[in-house]
């Protein structure tokens, strides 16, 4: 199944919880409502803003749907932004006393004018009368008089009639004159996303809520060069789409990325803008849907980082317990037991990352399954992530926070590497192998300085590697915690990097620079020609050490680990053993400080601690 194909059916979902527009009608953001008498004079003017965190956001209202706008002019029915309604704009008033005010300000508003002086010519409603000589009257200088203010420019304007209740274009009247359908004179098509026959859609509707794109909308489906035709086909006649079909599937893609839409990941995942639904209808219903679309979204939104308190964190571990138990469960095939969400196995489930592209959208993955197969790969993600200490609580983290914790410089959002992001959510939502710049990226940040002791990065280069085993068993398995007994050279290198840094702290104390931020980044890839001169270095360490009658667990745990290192050092590593490496040092750091090992002298009074 296409996307559009998809998303037209997710519309009958839609329909049927009540959420869904009609045809010729669209949700649009609106902050004004001009409040007119039934002489069309305005009277007040209603600020429908909403406070959202620290910012007034407009009002998501239903209105009659408008027309594809490309560039050119043309007006929306009963409402629209305040060049066409007022023909003002912040831009244009800043203008007009330098160059005057530009022609395109007052094309917008005769456009609207003309619109509704023929769309309202025959009216006998009282708002419809009202709006109408309003706008036979206005000239764009009034708007320096009250009601009005700056604050209401360039956003979108509704009606009202002093008196009512409803908005303008809500009166059954208006809603009359809201038209939607096929043309008359245009021969009917046979529709690639539904099979019906009907009008085409030159101009498919534009898309809202993708992260990066304009604001006003991009176009999931659009052709406008010569180059993009076919056979002298202009516009929609490329891809024949039916006027019912480009609302429906508009309609439900604009709903999914409403702004709080529980179908619609918090944060982007690189540069892509993520929605996911489920289908009901047949043996499916809304509920077993719904759940899907919840355990979905917990389990692949995954967690933040940080301490919760110790109430919250024993909560969020029993839920994200009940979760992963059935998510087991409809992996397997079986329904959930009671108590766990009502997830429920035959559900077909969609995922789509859409991203921007100037006044288009590009979509970054399209994936469809069976829930059961989804659940099965978070769980095999979930594995394949697994290390010990874990670096995050709960469940494991969002493929944002994974990538914000082990690729990105200084961890800031906007240096996460937007298509490594979408790479990584296509992997782990189809199962296959992670990309192997993960890997790269990872090793990367830890030369550039980035702490190895977090674990984000080592569980991150773990995950490579178990992704890899999967495919090919033949492939050597990585410990997920401290193995002592692990023959691979680069692993207890690794081990050994940490347990000199050790022996340096124990030494020395705080000091400005550890050999860590010396020779990590050289020790992870030429260790034949850094690991002498620690070694050499770390004797003076120790013997200070003993006169001082302490440090005798970690000269054992060195000796040990020189025992299982090969008697000749590699000169160099490759990728993947410089991320092994990466592994052994972050399980030997973690080990000897969450507790001295079983060798370790009980009476030195140096039992090692986490700074």
């Amino acid at each position: 199944m296409t996307v559009l194909q998809a998303l037209h059916r997710y519309y009958d979902r839609m329909a049927a919880r009540g959420e869904a527009e009609a045809p010729g009608w669209s949700r649009e953001k609106i902050g004004f409502a001009v409040v007119l008498t039934p002489a069309g004079e305005p009277v007040d003017v209603l600020d429908l803003r909403e406070q959202i965190g620290k910012k007034l956001q407009p009002r998501q209202l239903e209105v009659p749907e408008g027309p594809t706008r490309t560039g050119g002019v043309a007006a929306n029915f009963l409402w629209d932004k305040t060049s066409y309604v007022f023909g003002r704009t912040a831009a244009a008033d800043k203008l007009e006393g330098k160059k005057g005010k530009p022609p395109r300000v007052s094309q917008e508003h005769d456009a609207f004018r003309e619109l509704h002086g023929e769309r309202l010519a025959g009216a006998t409603d009282a708002g419809l009368l009202a709006l109408k000589l309003f706008l036979e009257r206005w000239t764009p200088d009034r708007f320096a008089e009250a009601p009005f203010h700056d604050g209401m420019l360039d956003a979108n304007i509704v009606f009202r009639l002093d008196g009512d209740a409803c908005f303008l274009h809500e009166r059954a009247a208006a809603s009359a004159l809201v038209t939607h359908g096929d043309a008359e004179d245009e021969p009917p098509i046979r529709c690639l996303i539904s099979g019906d026959a009907g009008a085409v859609a030159r101009l498919h509707p534009a898309i809202q809520g993708v992260q990066g794109a304009q604001s006003s909308g991009a176009l999931l489906v659009s052709f406008n060069l010569d180059a993009f035709t076919s056979y002298n086909h202009e516009q929609g006649d490329n891809a024949p789409t039916s006027r019912d079909a480009a609302f429906r599937y508009g309609a439900a893609l604009n709903r999914l990325l409403d702004r709080g839409s529980a179908n619609r990941l918090t944060r982007p995942i690189g540069d892509a803008t993520v929605v996911f639904w489920a289908d009901a209808g047949g043996a499916v219903d809304e509920e077993s849907a719904r759940a899907c679309e919840d355990g979905f979204n917990a389990w692949f939104g995954g967690g933040a980082a940080g301490v919760a308190d110790p109430e919250k964190l024993e909560r969020d571990e029993q839920q994200a317990a009940r979760l992963r138990d059935a998510l087991r469960d409809v992996a397997a095939g079986r329904p959930a037991k009671d108590g766990a969400p009502k997830l429920a196995p035959g559900v077909r489930f969609h995922v789509l990352g859409l991203s921007p592209n100037a006044a288009r959208l590009s979509i970054r993955f399209w994936i469809e399954d069976d829930f059961s197969a989804f659940a099965r790969r978070l769980l095999e993600h979930e594995e394949d992530l697994a290390i010990e200490p874990r670096p995050w609580r709960v469940r494991a983290p969002s493929v944002f926070l994974l990538l914000l914790k082990s690729t990105a410089l200084m961890e800031k959002a906007e240096n996460v590497p937007p298509l490594l992001a979408g790479e990584m959510a296509r992997a782990i939502l189809s199962g296959a192998r992670y990309p192997r710049s993960l890997l790269s990226a990872a090793i990367t940040r830890l030369r550039a300085g980035d702490d190895p002791a977090t674990g984000w990065h080592a569980a991150a280069i773990r995950a490579v590697l178990a992704r890899q085993r999967r495919f090919d068993p033949a492939t050597e398995e990585t410990p997920m915690s401290l193995d002592r007994e692990n023959e691979n050279p680069a692993y207890q290198l690794g081990r050994m990097f940490a347990a000199l840094e050790t022996a340096q702290r124990l030494a020395l104390g705080k000091v400005n620079a550890t050999i860590r931020d010396r020779y990590f980044a050289a020790a992870s890839a030429t260790p034949a020609s850094v690991f002498p001169l620690l070694l050499r270095g770390v004797q003076n360490h120790l013997g200070k050490l003993r006169k001082e009658g302490k440090g005798g667990w970690i000269e054992r745990e060195i000796e040990d680990i020189t025992d299982r290192l090969p008697p000749e050092l590699p000169r160099s590593l490759r990728l993947e053993a410089q991320g092994r490496f990466a592994i052994g040092y972050y399980h030997q750091r973690k080990a000897q400080f969450a507790g001295r090992p079983e060798a370790a002298d009980t009476d030195e009074g140096d039992t090692p601690h986490d700074e």
